[in-house]
């Protein structure tokens, strides 16, 4: 479990398909600080284990599946990460519950400059969009954000300089892809709501 506040943009520094695996390398300082093999952290938004920890950071193995579901696919080696190491029972929840279960990818439509402030809108997978609304939470690429607007078929986020230059959020460009993490509050809703107790049951 995530609060979807990154700890740190790390750097890829390998990514490429193994005999058993894509091995992913990431250059990062801060989050390997209390990492121990086994640890889950929050790569993009995405929950992985790492696998070996050294001098320059953690390496993951990956899914087959997982690469082709996530944004994953687009990445290269020197491309900025985000990462989080998982929630500790004594720590602040400064964003909202994520589970590091990537729902779908997301197309950036625009990137638009507003004074300081930078406005983002994205285009989710169309089975998701029922689960936005208005100044509800979503996670992208594990960057807890709150929606301000919610379209037909796109919906947007408002970004500080803060999350600009500390994630890797302020590296997206139209046409780029994002890993999309809905709010688990909803999705629970829905489940229930699609099968209600019976009347025997107490």
């Amino acid at each position: 479990m995530f609060t979807g506040i990154v700890q740190e943009k790390g750097s890829i520094l390998e990514f490429a398909p193994g005999p058993k695996a894509w091995k992913l390398r990431v250059g990062c300082q801060l989050a390997r600080e209390d990492l121990a093999i086994g640890d889950s952290v929050a790569v993009n938004g995405c929950c992985l284990t790492a696998v070996e920890i050294d001098e320059r950071g953690a390496a993951f193995d990956l899914l087959e599946e997982t690469v082709r579901l996530t944004s994953f696919q687009q990445l290269q080696a020197g491309d900025g990460v985000n990462l989080e190491t998982s929630l500790r029972f004594n720590g602040k929840i400064g964003g909202h519950f994520v589970t590091g279960h990537i729902d779908g990818v997301g197309e950036v439509l625009e990137r638009e400059k507003h004074g300081a402030d930078t406005r983002l809108r994205i285009k989710p997978p169309p089975a998701f969009q029922r689960y936005l609304i208005h100044k509800g939470s979503i996670a992208i690429d594990g960057v807890s954000l709150t929606v301000a607007e919610v379209g037909r078929d796109a919906f947007t986020v408002w970004l500080i300089p803060h999350t600009l230059e500390v994630t890797n959020l302020g590296e997206t460009r139209p046409g780029g892809r994002v890993n999309l993490e809905f709010d688990l509050l909803g999705k629970y809703v829905e489940r229930l709501a699609a099968f209600p107790p019976s009347r025997t049951e107490t």
